[in-house]
């Protein structure tokens, strides 16, 4: 039946409506066109029902706008689901990622490859890393490729290695590490050492890779998460990542909202015909849209590849991580041409002495080609020194960190950096106070897609073994959702077109089974996405 005009296509009555920030609750919500009509009490929305109205009651349970990861890697994710599970979770012990290489291996034709994902070598109890010999033994008839949680470092056995073209004699890159121990190959490598390895990889189809960006949308849409930011297209498979996306989008098979990022790196890069292509920030549309240029500037702390101005505990004073572009001048010209033209940035850098380098640039080509709401990125952003939050202020350049690396990795943190600057780090509160919209983000697969981890360390500073850090910088939930919500979009410069529940606004909401604002911080943890809308369309309902 049809609706009268200006009725509803969706309502949903009888909960607690987080609006947004400031803007408190409502208990109804209406939806029509994809967009939000209007929110208040029942017996107000009850006028905006019609005939052909869908009604949804949510019994007491709390909305909010659905969540937006402000940075993860939906394809690389979806890719992993199909690959060697090697989290913690899953291969908790050395022997059981060995074990899972080889029940993989014996499924899988001689000559193909063995490709996994997660593991995590200080959850291990001999604190190490697979050895190149110990992969040979589990699969002695395949090319073997793991990475590191942290996707940072990677771990090949012989087969690989030779598929490569690497041997002992081989040196490790400009910004990049191939180990050996006393002049032997351990199978270790990090940052551009990785990369002949990823060139001699099998490649993906555009089709394989448009399954990869369903299989992990659908999976962010069971957490309430609506929105993400894809941040690299065209970090393993070049162009056809951005077919890929082109090609989900256009046969509606994009789960989920995404903002994409390209790839603008010294070794990777699909930026130049990006531009060509007139794919430049800001165009597409409210499903998927074109963002920032992406560039690597140093690696990860939990692997001690983040380039830090002090170095990391263990009394080698050379030991301060990897410069993945170590001449300022070439960085300063890679971001100047992006930035010239009308790119925003989003460039990792987690370590202060790679903060230190972004800003450099950043400074460099703003006074070139000022622009105050250009809204430059330092992606994870995680350890800050001097007058770094002064110089981003000024140049009004956003944080973009994940609060879940403090969850997942804080205890690891402690071990490899002096307990000072751990605390100190991913300063959230000061961020916010500052005025630079802090927003909210796991990096998955770096970690889990699950938000409940990071909302939990923003608004207690725990990590996930209880260890308390820097309590100075805890939010409140409303700040918290915030980070979530509207800050990630501003983020992506979106913020009027998504990150509250307000009319005209797109109508995307995430239903949890308990009230965040009222249950107990260590009850977070526990609470589960029952329903997602996207655009007034129900996309997932927890049986």
């Amino acid at each position: 039946m049809p609706k009268p005009r200006g009725s509803a296509d969706t309502i949903l009555r009888g909960g607690k409506i987080w609006r947004g920030q400031n803007l408190g609750f409502a208990q109804s919500i209406a939806i029509g066109g994809g967009r939000v009509m209007a929110t208040g009490a029942d017996a107000e929305i009850e006028a905006l029902r019609g005939p052909g109205t869908k009604v949804i009651e949510l019994d007491g349970r709390l909305a909010t706008p659905g969540l937006n990861d402000a940075h993860m890697h939906l394809l690389p994710y979806g890719t992993a689901m199909a690959e060697v599970d090697l989290r913690p979770s899953a291969a908790p012990t050395l022997q059981s990622l060995l074990d899972a290489l080889r029940e993989r291996a014996a499924q899988t034709p001689k000559g193909d490859w063995v490709v996994g994902r997660g593991y995590d070598h200080f959850a291990f109890d001999e604190k190490r890393h697979p050895m190149l010999h110990e992969l040979d033994a589990a699969c002695p008839d395949h090319p073997v490729y793991i990475v590191r949680t942290d996707g940072h470092l990677a771990v090949a056995n012989t087969l690989a290695m030779q598929a490569a073209g690497i041997d002992n004699d081989t040196p490790s890159p400009e910004g990049g590490l191939i180990e050996k121990q006393n002049g032997v190959l351990t199978g270790l490598v990090a940052e551009t050492g990785r990369e002949p390895l990823m060139a001699v990889m099998p490649r993906k189809s555009v089709e394989d890779l448009v399954g990869s960006i369903e299989r992990g949308g659908h999976d962010l849409l069971s957490y309430g998460i609506t929105s993400c930011m894809e941040a690299a297209i065209g970090i393993r498979d070049g162009w056809t990542e951005m077919e890929a996306y082109q090609r989900a989008h256009r046969e509606g098979r994009l789960p989920v909202r995404t903002y994409g990022v390209l790839m603008g790196d010294k070794t990777r890069s699909i930026l130049s015909q990006a531009h060509d292509e007139g794919l430049v920030t800001g165009t597409g549309d409210e499903l998927f849209r074109i963002g920032p240029v992406k560039i690597f500037t140093d690696g990860s702390a939990g692997g001690r590849t983040a380039a830090m101005k002090e170095p990391y505990l263990g009394g080698d004073p050379d030991d301060k991580g990897l410069l993945c572009i170590p001449d300022q001048e070439e960085l300063n010209a890679m971001v100047l041409d992006a930035h010239r033209k009308g790119y925003q940035m989003a460039i990792h850098a987690i370590g202060d002495a790679a903060i230190e380098e972004v800003l450099n640039a950043y400074e460099a080509a703003l006074a070139d080609s000022p622009d105050p709401d250009r809204r430059h990125r330092i992606e994870h952003c995680g350890w800050l020194s001097g007058d770094q939050m002064q110089r981003m202020v000024d140049m009004h350049v956003l944080p973009v960190p994940q609060p879940s690396f403090l969850y997942w990795f804080g205890d690891l943190y402690l071990t490899v950096l002096d307990k000072a600057r751990v605390t100190a780090s991913h300063p959230m509160r000061r961020w916010i106070d500052a005025g630079l919209h802090p927003s909210a983000s796991t990096d998955c697969p770096v970690t889990e897609i699950a938000p409940m981890p990071v909302i939990y360390n923003m608004v207690t500073r725990k990590t996930r073994q209880g260890t308390l850090l820097g309590p100075d910088q805890t939010l409140s939930m409303e700040e918290a959702l915030h980070a979530y919500t509207w800050a990630s979009a501003y983020a992506a410069r979106e913020e009027t077109v998504k990150g509250q529940l307000v009319p005209g606004q797109l109508g995307d909401v995430a239903v949890f089974d308990r009230d965040l604002f009222e249950s107990d911080v260590e009850d977070i943890l526990d609470t589960r996405c029952d329903l997602a809308v996207l655009g007034g369309d129900v996309v997932f309902e927890r049986a």
